[in-house]
Protein backbone atom coordinates (compact mmCIF):
# COMPACT_ATOMS: atom_id res chain seq x y z
CA UNK A 1 0.00 0.00 0.00
CA UNK A 2 1.10 3.64 -0.27
CA UNK A 3 2.50 5.70 2.56
CA UNK A 4 -0.02 7.94 4.28
CA UNK A 5 2.53 10.37 5.74
CA UNK A 6 3.99 13.00 3.40
CA UNK A 7 7.54 12.39 2.21
CA UNK A 8 10.21 14.46 3.95
CA UNK A 9 13.16 15.66 1.90
CA UNK A 10 16.43 16.02 3.86
CA UNK A 11 17.84 19.54 3.52
CA UNK A 12 21.26 18.02 2.76
CA UNK A 13 19.85 16.88 -0.61
CA UNK A 14 18.70 20.40 -1.52
CA UNK A 15 21.06 23.06 -2.84
CA UNK A 16 19.87 26.62 -2.20
CA UNK A 17 21.57 29.71 -3.60
CA UNK A 18 20.58 33.33 -3.14
CA UNK A 19 20.12 35.41 -6.29
CA UNK A 20 18.89 38.90 -7.00
CA UNK A 21 15.15 39.11 -7.54
CA UNK A 22 13.58 40.53 -10.67
CA UNK A 23 10.95 43.21 -10.81
CA UNK A 24 10.08 46.13 -8.60
CA UNK A 25 11.94 46.78 -5.38
CA UNK A 26 13.35 50.27 -5.72
CA UNK A 27 16.99 50.92 -4.94
CA UNK A 28 17.17 47.76 -2.86
CA UNK A 29 16.59 45.37 -5.76
CA UNK A 30 20.12 45.72 -7.18
CA UNK A 31 21.89 45.29 -3.85
CA UNK A 32 20.10 42.54 -1.91
CA UNK A 33 19.95 38.89 -3.00
CA UNK A 34 16.49 38.13 -1.70
CA UNK A 35 15.37 35.58 -4.30
CA UNK A 36 16.29 31.92 -3.95
CA UNK A 37 17.29 29.25 -6.47
CA UNK A 38 16.59 25.71 -5.25
CA UNK A 39 18.21 22.73 -6.98
CA UNK A 40 17.11 19.19 -6.17
CA UNK A 41 18.78 16.22 -7.88
CA UNK A 42 15.97 13.69 -8.19
CA UNK A 43 18.15 10.74 -9.24
CA UNK A 44 20.67 11.23 -6.40
CA UNK A 45 17.98 11.74 -3.75
CA UNK A 46 16.91 9.29 -1.05
CA UNK A 47 13.33 9.18 -2.34
CA UNK A 48 11.80 5.75 -3.10
CA UNK A 49 12.49 4.53 -6.65
CA UNK A 50 8.82 4.60 -7.72
CA UNK A 51 8.48 8.22 -6.57
CA UNK A 52 11.66 9.17 -8.48
CA UNK A 53 10.27 7.57 -11.64
CA UNK A 54 6.96 9.43 -11.36
CA UNK A 55 8.77 12.72 -10.67
CA UNK A 56 11.02 12.29 -13.70
CA UNK A 57 8.00 11.34 -15.83
CA UNK A 58 6.31 14.69 -15.06
CA UNK A 59 6.12 16.96 -18.09
CA UNK A 60 7.52 19.88 -16.10
CA UNK A 61 9.83 22.47 -17.63
CA UNK A 62 11.50 22.95 -14.24
CA UNK A 63 13.01 19.44 -14.43
CA UNK A 64 16.19 19.34 -16.53
CA UNK A 65 17.26 16.47 -18.79
CA UNK A 66 19.76 15.46 -16.08
CA UNK A 67 16.90 15.00 -13.59
CA UNK A 68 17.47 18.17 -11.55
CA UNK A 69 14.41 20.08 -10.36
CA UNK A 70 15.07 23.83 -10.28
CA UNK A 71 12.71 26.17 -8.45
CA UNK A 72 13.02 29.95 -8.26
CA UNK A 73 11.33 31.67 -5.33
CA UNK A 74 11.04 35.45 -5.34
CA UNK A 75 7.52 36.05 -4.08
CA UNK A 76 8.60 37.58 -0.77
CA UNK A 77 10.94 40.43 0.13
CA UNK A 78 13.12 38.45 2.53
CA UNK A 79 15.46 35.65 1.62
CA UNK A 80 14.27 33.45 4.50
CA UNK A 81 10.61 33.66 3.40
CA UNK A 82 11.61 32.85 -0.18
CA UNK A 83 13.69 29.91 1.09
CA UNK A 84 10.70 28.53 3.03
CA UNK A 85 8.47 29.09 -0.01
CA UNK A 86 10.85 27.14 -2.27
CA UNK A 87 11.07 24.24 0.19
CA UNK A 88 7.28 24.17 0.56
CA UNK A 89 6.79 24.11 -3.22
CA UNK A 90 9.37 21.33 -3.55
CA UNK A 91 7.56 19.19 -0.97
CA UNK A 92 4.22 19.86 -2.73
CA UNK A 93 5.66 18.68 -6.06
CA UNK A 94 7.21 15.56 -4.51
CA UNK A 95 4.09 14.68 -2.51
CA UNK A 96 1.86 15.18 -5.56
CA UNK A 97 3.45 12.05 -7.07
CA UNK A 98 4.10 10.20 -3.80
CA UNK A 99 0.90 8.16 -4.04
CA UNK A 100 0.76 5.84 -7.05
CA UNK A 101 -2.07 6.65 -9.48
CA UNK A 102 -5.19 4.51 -9.25
CA UNK A 103 -5.42 1.88 -11.95
CA UNK A 104 -8.40 2.46 -14.18
CA UNK A 105 -10.83 -0.41 -14.45
CA UNK A 106 -12.99 -0.51 -17.56
CA UNK A 107 -16.73 -0.45 -16.86
CA UNK A 108 -19.72 -1.02 -19.07
CA UNK A 109 -22.31 1.73 -19.58
CA UNK A 110 -25.49 1.25 -17.58
CA UNK A 111 -28.77 0.34 -19.22
CA UNK A 112 -30.18 3.78 -18.31
CA UNK A 113 -27.26 5.64 -19.85
CA UNK A 114 -27.64 3.63 -23.09
CA UNK A 115 -31.35 4.47 -23.21
CA UNK A 116 -30.68 8.19 -22.62
CA UNK A 117 -28.06 8.22 -25.38
CA UNK A 118 -30.38 6.52 -27.88
CA UNK A 119 -33.25 8.84 -26.90
CA UNK A 120 -31.01 11.87 -27.51
CA UNK A 121 -29.96 10.48 -30.90
CA UNK A 122 -33.55 9.94 -32.01
CA UNK A 123 -34.49 13.49 -30.91
CA UNK A 124 -31.60 14.93 -32.94
CA UNK A 125 -32.63 12.77 -35.90
CA UNK A 126 -36.20 14.08 -35.66
CA UNK A 127 -34.98 17.72 -35.53
CA UNK A 128 -32.71 17.22 -38.53
CA UNK A 129 -35.35 15.40 -40.59
CA UNK A 130 -37.61 18.45 -40.19
CA UNK A 131 -34.92 20.66 -41.71
CA UNK A 132 -35.57 19.35 -45.22
CA UNK A 133 -36.88 21.50 -48.04
CA UNK A 134 -40.43 22.70 -47.64
CA UNK A 135 -42.67 20.98 -50.22
CA UNK A 136 -44.23 23.91 -52.10
CA UNK A 137 -45.07 24.71 -55.68
CA UNK A 138 -42.26 23.65 -58.05
CA UNK A 139 -40.63 27.05 -58.54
Amino acid sequence: MSTAAPLIIPESEVEITAIRAQGAGGQNVNKVSSAVHLRFDIRASSLPEDVKERLLALRDSRITDEGVLILKAQRFRTQEQNRQDALLRLSEIVNSVARPPKTRRATKPTYGSKQRRLEGKSQRSEIKSLRGKVGGSGE
